[in-house]
C-alpha cells in the first residue's frame, strides 16, 4: 500500500488536499483510504467527555491536553497515536492500494510512518496569509501548531493560496507518487 503523509497546522487544507488527491487516484481506479493519526484522541473525547463528534464543536482545547499533556507529557507516550496509525495501516494494506494520512501534526509522526514505511511520501501545506480566527492564542502556540513551523524533511512543500490551484497541485502530486 502506498502511504501518503499530509501535515501542517489546522484549517490550512489537510483534508482538502488530501480529499483532492483521494478523488484522483478513484477515478484512475485506485482503493483508498483517509486515516487519521487524530482519530483516537478525538474517540477519547467521544466516548469519555461528552464530544459529539462535530467539527464546529470540537473541543480542541482539551484535544490538546490530553494528547500532549497526558499522553505525551505525563504518560512519556511520544509515539502512542502514530503507533496506532501505523498498526491499521497493516491491515488496511490488505484491502487498500493507497492510504492519504491528513493529519500530520509532528515531525516524529513523519519520521515514524517513513521508518516504518520508507517509501511514504510526505507533504506539508502552509496556507498563504491566513490568520486561524478559530484558535485562540494560547490553541495557536501549542506544540501541535507550531511544531512543523521550520520543518522541511518532506517530499513536498504546498503553498495553499487558492482552492482550485490546490486541487492541481494535489492531482500533480498524485500522478508524481504513482509513476
Amino acid at each position: 500500500m502506498k502511504i501518503i503523509l499530509i501535515g501542517g497546522k489546522a484549517r490550512n487544507g489537510k483534508d482538502t488536499l488530501g480529499n483532492f488527491m483521494k478523488e484522483y487516484y478513484e477515478r484512475h481506479g485506485h482503493k483508498v483510504c483517509i486515516m487519521q493519526i487524530s482519530k483516537y484522541i478525538k474517540h477519547f473525547a467521544i466516548d469519555y467527555f461528552g464530544w459529539d463528534g462535530r467539527e464546529e464543536t470540537k473541543p480542541r482545547q482539551l484535544l490538546q491536553e490530553l494528547g500532549t499533556g497526558v499522553i505525551r507529557e505525563k504518560m512519556g507516550k511520544d509515539y502512542f497515536f502514530v503507533t496506532r496509525l501505523v498498526e491499521d495501516m497493516e491491515v488496511l494494506d490488505n484491502f487498500y492500494d493507497i492510504a492519504i494520512v491528513t493529519d500530520v501534526r509532528l515531525p516524529l509522526e513523519y519520521k515514524f510512518v517513513k521508518e516504518k514505511h520508507p517509501d511514504a511520501t510526505s507533504i506539508l501545506i502552509k496556507r498563504i496569509n491566513f490568520e486561524n480566527e478559530e484558535l485562540t492564542a494560547k490553541q495557536q502556540h501549542h506544540v501541535t501548531e507550531t511544531a512543523l513551523d521550520n520543518y522541511t524533511d518532506v517530499d513536498y512543500i504546498v503553498l495553499n493560496d487558492k482552492l482550485d490551484e490546490l486541487k492541481l497541485e494535489g492531482e500533480k502530486i498524485a500522478r508524481e507518487v504513482i509513476k
